[in-house]
């Protein structure tokens, strides 16, 4: 059975434009802010930089 790789775009932000502002706005942040976090951690999943931004609040 294929899947198209709906999992793993759950578990993670990509560079997109549209993925930066929906985890900005759930995060209570700015899009900046949360490309900031995702270099900072080295790690584009979305647990990881969800934490790193939490700990910055």
């Amino acid at each position: 059975m294929a899947t198209r790789g709906a999992k793993v775009e759950r578990n993670s932000v990509s560079e997109q434009p549209h993925e930066l502002k929906y985890e900005a706005k759930k995060e209570g942040t700015s899009a900046k802010n949360v490309e900031a976090a995702k270099k900072s951690t080295g790690s584009n999943q979305r647990k990881t930089v969800e934490k790193r931004l939490a700990s910055k609040k």
